[in-house]
């Protein structure tokens, strides 16, 4: 069986890539045990499987394994603890911006890169950067509120 090395929140991780076809998400989840990214749709509509790739956020159930060896991987538990959150999971937390949870891993993931494209973005440029994540919950304006605060935590 192939090995394939992931580089994962700033570790080496080998990975038996069974099928060199296999989506990056299930090695995530199967394989090395990291949950945040959810299985959603399968096909990179909804979001909830988002991780930066190279610090681009991209759809982790449509990105094979073998496209992923070598390049740094960066998932909602290399972000921050429940101890220290990340500014924008902190954000996140202080606005409430969850329901269900289930979409909240592709907000954050995408805020974050976001945040690091345009440091301070308008309501129109957030709406724009989070638009390929969806929530059924309705929590859309606590997640722009998250988006903002932690813009301005960043500014301080």
């Amino acid at each position: 069986m192939p090995t394939v090395t992931l580089i994962v929140n700033g570790a080496a991780k080998a990975v038996d890539a069974w099928d060199p076809e296999m989506p990056l998400l299930y090695a995530l989840r199967n394989d090395l045990g990291l949950h945040a990214a959810k299985f959603g749709c399968g096909l990179g509509q909804c979001g909830a499987c988002t991780v930066l790739l190279d610090d681009a956020p991209v759809r982790s159930c449509t990105v094979r394994v073998r496209d992923a060896a070598g390049r740094r991987i960066v998932t909602a538990e290399g972000l921050g603890s429940p101890e220290r959150p990340h500014p924008v999971q902190a954000a996140f937390i202080a606005e409430q911006a969850a329901q269900c949870g289930y979409c909240t891993n592709g907000m954050v993931m995408s805020t974050v890169a976001l945040l690091r494209r345009i440091p301070r973005p308008t309501r129109e440029q957030a709406q724009q950067a989070l638009a390929g994540n969806l929530c059924r919950c309705g929590s859309h304006d606590r997640v722009l509120r998250a988006v903002q605060r932690a813009a301005d935590a960043a500014k301080a």
